[in-house]
């Protein structure tokens, strides 16, 4: 059973823990299964943004749903600008309006600093790139004229902390920088609803690691739910899948053997590529050209240094032995954000509208036809284990696009009943 988690540590700035890294979304390829949906990335629009060391970090929805307010350079609440029609009969259009809500829900709509987050990551991407944002490239979030500071305190504890600490900032006074996030993939392996198996016989997968649960857009909190509910049905389908199987699987020895040395091969090598120079170039390139606002041009540019960055990892050599070697693990993990950054964007270049977490510049809308299918990728073909950390080199992964599953009758009567 895969539960590995995400991808974000392929952006520079994400929300992500250090081992984010894509393995199980990469091990699901290699071994024959799909994925699904890889272009739809979560950013969330409050991450810390200064001190460097801390940036990315997530400022909770709390913050905004306690009455914290966007503002930009100017001091002005901006998200009032950006409230798509969608959205406009259910979202506040002033101020006076949006803060009645926080009194009374029932009192007024609600404010649009509670939009979805793809659509406030946007907007505050939007107010930085014209020239509007704070000074280390971020927009303020505003509680401190909002609530007193005993308030914030007992409402907003780890927040407090958390800026005192890192940031030296006292929320209570002063506003909070924050900026958009890498924080989660809705994309990864194709599962069965049902039981979580993936199209790999004997392999399974729950949580952020498997794709489909969430469209291209997740709410917050809902990922608690999925891997909960989802991890007890991968549990059992694995555990039913093992007790109807019958005799031992063989393994290859030569095949262990390849992958062995090709996993201590960095530290053999005399000289060659620091892995760390080329995992700051990845995250570079999907920070710069694979972020919140794509376009064509910047995707083919991006799978183009990928193909570099591939060759490079190749050649990374470290020093030291196997024991507590940062450096080593990290040569480890290079091929399985390579080519998990490679099926994001490949993803997003066939995805030729926006749609949640995807945004095209040069598709703004969203087409019924894309939106009735997903984008499914798999191996086409492979060399042998010559790619760093002893995983097979991927030399092609095909893309295409199969239309959306159809919804059960059961399902489709309680969302009705529900609606």
């Amino acid at each position: 059973v895969l539960a590995t988690g995400g991808i974000g540590r392929c952006w520079e700035i994400n929300s992500n823990s250090w081992e984010s890294t894509g393995d199980g979304h990469a091990m699901a390829l290699w071994a024959g299964a799909d994925l699904i949906d890889m272009e739809f990335v979560q950013f969330h629009p409050t991450g810390m943004v200064w001190p460097l060391s801390v940036r990315g970090i997530l400022v909770t929805e709390s913050v905004r749903g306690d009455g914290g307010v966007l503002r930009n350079a100017e001091g002005r609440r901006f998200m009032f600008d950006y409230i798509p029609p969608m959205f406009a009969a259910e979202t506040a259009d002033s101020e006076d309006e949006a803060d009645k809500w926080y009194a009374d829900h029932s009192a007024g709509r609600r404010p649009p600093e509670l939009l979805p987050r793809d659509e406030v990551a946007r907007s505050i991407n939007n107010e930085v790139k014209s020239g509007r944002g704070s000074p280390h490239g971020g927009v303020f979030l505003d509680i401190a004229t909002r609530r007193s500071a005993d308030d914030i305190r007992r409402r907003l504890p780890s927040m407090y902390h958390q800026f005192k600490e890192l940031a030296g900032v006292d929320i209570t006074v002063e506003p909070m920088e924050v900026g958009p996030t890498c924080h989660y993939i809705m994309g990864g392996v194709r599962v069965d609803a049902d039981s979580e198996s993936t199209t790999a016989p004997g392999l399974f997968a729950a949580g952020e690691v498997a794709g489909g649960m969430h469209g291209s857009n997740r709410l917050g909190g809902n990922s608690l739910s999925d891997l909960l509910v989802f991890g007890r049905r991968a549990g059992i389908g694995a555990s039913e899948y093992a007790l109807g199987r019958t005799g031992t699987v063989r393994l290859d020895e030569g095949e262990v053997d390849a992958v062995v040395a090709a996993a201590i091969a960095p530290m053999e090598r005399e000289e060659g590529e620091n892995p760390y120079t080329v995992h700051h170039d990845l995250q570079n390139t999907m920070q710069d050209l694979v972020g919140i606002i794509r376009t064509a041009s910047e995707l083919e540019e991006a799978l183009g240094r990928l193909d570099q960055l591939e060759e490079r990892a190749k050649a990374v050599a470290v020093s030291g032995g196997r024991r507590y070697n940062p450096g080593w693990n990290l040569t480890t993990d290079l091929p399985a954000m390579l080519t998990v950054s490679r099926c994001t964007a490949q993803g997003a270049l066939q995805r030729t509208e926006s749609r949640g977490g995807h945004t095209r510049d040069d598709y703004p809308k969203p087409s019924d036809d894309m939106g009735r299918v997903n984008f499914v990728q798999r191996v086409a073909d492979r060399t042998s284990s010559d790619g760093a950390g002893g995983t097979p080199s991927v030399r092609r992964i095909d893309i295409g696009s199969e239309p959306l599953p159809v919804m059960p009758e059961e399902l489709r009567a309680l969302l009705e009943e529900a609606t």
